[in-house]
C-alpha cells in the first residue's frame, strides 16, 4: 500500500500537467495575446500567480505593485486579472473607461448564494443590472429613504449606549459583539420590519448570516482552475454552500410570505424594504420576482451590516490606540452636545468636522472591502497605455491606494487631522463619495456602492454617541499601543480579535 501511494505521489503532478496541457490545447484554442500587455510577475504552470496572493491578498498585491508597477496583469490560474493600485489608474478605469470596466465576472459561490446573481452588487452589467440598480437608488437607498430611517438609527444607537452604561461596572465590554448586534438590529428593522435579536432563534440566524458572509468571500479553486472544481466536493465547500443557500432561502421565504399576508405594502407609510419591493412587484414591475426581492435583501445585509460594524470597530480601535485623537474627538462632540441632557442626534453631526475626519481616516487605513468587488471588461480597451482584452478580470486595491506614500504623508499613521478644513494640507477636501480616487473605499462610477450614505449615517451617529457618553480604555492595564490590530481577511476585513474595553460613564 505504501509503495502504491508513493507511486501516486510521484506520477500525479506530471499527470496533472499533461492533462492540463491537453485541456488547454484542445478545449480552449489560444488566441494571440495583445502586443502591449501590462507587466506581470513571474508565474508557475497551472496555478499562475495564485501562490503569490498569500493570506492577505491586498497586502501581497501592494508589495507586488511596488515592484512591478501600479498596473499589473496577473494570471490567477486561467483567469487573467488586471491589478490596479494607484489613484490615476483607478480614475481611468472607473471614470474614463467606466462603461468598459462596469461588468462583474462569474463567481460560482456568489452566483448560488444570490439567486443567480440577481442582486445589485454582483450581477453583470446589462439591462437587469440597470433595473435593480434603479430600484436600489430610487426606492431603497435614496437620501429621502435614509432620512426616513433616522428614528431607527437614533433609537438603536441609544439602546447601545444604555447597554454599555448598564455593563460598565460588571467588567470589560465586548464592543465588537455590540457593534454587530447594533447593525443587525438596524438592518432588520429597516429591511425586514422588525428586530430578530429578541427572538428565540436569533443565535441560529446570526450564525447563518455569519456563514453567508464567510462564503461570499470564500476562495473557490474551480473559478480559477476549472478542472479542479471536483475538489470542492471533498473539502466540504460545495456542501457548505448548499446548506447556507437552503437555510437562507427558508428564512427569507418566511419573511416574504409574512409581508404578503400582512399586506402592509398596500399602504403608503411605515414601509420596510420588503414592503417596498412587494409594492413595486405588484404595481410597477411584475418581473421583480421573489428571488430578486430575496437577493436585494441579502445585498442589504452583506453591504450594510458587516461594512458598517467593521468601520465602527476599526475607528474605535484607532482612537483607543491614539488617545490624543480620542481626546480631541471627545472635546468636539461634548462641546456641541453640551446642554443636551438626553443624547446627541443627527442634526448635531453636521457641526462635527473632526468626527467626519476620523471616519475618513478610518476608511483610508481600513477600507472595509480592501480589494473592491471584482470587475470585468466588456470589450478590448487601451488602458494606461496597455492593451487589455475583453473579459479580463479587474481588481482595484483600494487599501493600497489609501496607503500610497506618494498621495499621503505618513501614510501608515492614523492622522484624522489631514482631513480637517483648518489644517494646511492637500488632503482636507478629499472625500470618499467616489469623486476623489485617492479615497475609494466604496468604489466609484456605475458600480459604486449605493448603500454608502446609509452605512456612514449609522457609523457617524454611533461613534459620536459612544465618545460623548464614555471614556474608554483597555482592560488589565494595557496601553493603546498594546492593542492587537491584526486583520482577519475575508471579503470584508475586520479585526482578528474582538475589541474588548473598559468603559466609564462621562458625567461632565
Amino acid at each position: 500500500m505504501l509503495s502504491y501511494m508513493q507511486s501516486i505521489l510521484i506520477f500525479l503532478p506530471p499527470s496533472c500537467i499533461f492533462l492540463y496541457f491537453l485541456y488547454t490545447k484542445f478545449s480552449h484554442p489560444s488566441s494571440t495575446p495583445p502586443q502591449n500587455q501590462p507587466p506581470s510577475p513571474p508565474r508557475r504552470p497551472i496555478i499562475g500567480n495564485l501562490h503569490q496572493l498569500g493570506a492577505s491578498p491586498h497586502r501581497a498585491l501592494q508589495s507586488l505593485s511596488n515592484r512591478h508597477g501600479p498596473v499589473m496583469l496577473m494570471h490567477l490560474g486561467r483567469v487573467e486579472t488586471l491589478i490596479i493600485s494607484s489613484a490615476n489608474a483607478a480614475r481611468e478605469a472607473m471614470k474614463t473607461h467606466d462603461l468598459v470596466f462596469s461588468s462583474r465576472p462569474f463567481q460560482s459561490i456568489t452566483h448560488k448564494l444570490l439567486y443567480g446573481s440577481k442582486d445589485i452588487a454582483f450581477t453583470p452589467y446589462g439591462e437587469y443590472w440597470r433595473k435593480v440598480r434603479s430600484i436600489g437608488v430610487l426606492h431603497l437607498m435614496s437620501s429621502h429613504r435614509v432620512q426616513l430611517c433616522r428614528n431607527v438609527r437614533e433609537e438603536e444607537t441609544s439602546l447601545l449606549v444604555q447597554k454599555i452604561a448598564q455593563s460598565c461596572s460588571s467588567g470589560p465590554i465586548n464592543l465588537t459583539d455590540l457593534f454587530v448586534l447594533l447593525m443587525s438590529d438596524v438592518i432588520c428593522r429597516v429591511a425586514l420590519g422588525r428586530k430578530y435579536s429578541e427572538e428565540e432563534n436569533w443565535k441560529s440566524l446570526e450564525a447563518l448570516l455569519r456563514d453567508f458572509m464567510n462564503l461570499l468571500g470564500a476562495y473557490n479553486i474551480g473559478d480559477y482552475i476549472p478542472w479542479l472544481a471536483w475538489m470542492n466536493k471533498f473539502n466540504g465547500l460545495d456542501a457548505r454552500v448548499e446548506k447556507v443557500v437552503k437555510n437562507m432561502d427558508d428564512f427569507l421565504e418566511v419573511v416574504v410570505k409574512e409581508h404578503k399576508i400582512s399586506k402592509k405594502f398596500e399602504t403608503e407609510n411605515g414601509l420596510d424594504f420588503v414592503d417596498i419591493l412587494l409594492k413595486i412587484q405588484r404595481e410597477t414591475d411584475p418581473t421583480v420576482d421573489d428571488e430578486t426581492i430575496k437577493a436585494l435583501i441579502l445585498d442589504m445585509f452583506s453591504a450594510g451590516t458587516d461594512t458598517a460594524h467593521t468601520v465602527l470597530e476599526w475607528a474605535m480601535s484607532e482612537l483607543i490606540k491614539n488617545p490624543k485623537k480620542m481626546e480631541r474627538l471627545q472635546i468636539e462632540v461634548r462641546k456641541f452636545a453640551k446642554g443636551n441632557t438626553e443624547c446627541i442626534n443627527e442634526d448635531d453631526l453636521t457641526k462635527m468636522g473632526y468626527l467626519k475626519a476620523v471616519i475618513k481616516e478610518t476608511l483610508r487605513l481600513h477600507a472595509p472591502v480592501p480589494l473592491l468587488i471584482p470587475r470585468e471588461t466588456t470589450q478590448d480597451v487601451k488602458f494606461m497605455g496597455y492593451d487589455i482584452k475583453s473579459g479580463t478580470r479587474v481588481l482595484v486595491n483600494a487599501w493600497a491606494i489609501g496607503r500610497d506614500e506618494s498621495l499621503w504623508d505618513n501614510a501608515e499613521d492614523f492622522e484624522p487631522e489631514r482631513f480637517v478644513d483648518d489644517n494646511n494640507n492637500n488632503n482636507n477636501s478629499i472625500d470618499f463619495k467616489g469623486f476623489d480616487f485617492e479615497l475609494i473605499p466604496f468604489g466609484a462610477g456605475r458600480r459604486g456602492c449605493p448603500g454608502m450614505s446609509f452605512a456612514i449615517a449609522i457609523t457617524e451617529l454611533a461613534l459620536a454617541k459612544l465618545v460623548h457618553k464614555f471614556d474608554f480604555s483597555l482592560p488589565d492595564g494595557l496601553r493603546g499601543e498594546d492593542l492587537d490590530m491584526t486583520e482577519a481577511v475575508a471579503i470584508i476585513v475586520h479585526k482578528s480579535s474582538p475589541l474588548i474595553v473598559d468603559a466609564i460613564t462621562y458625567n461632565g
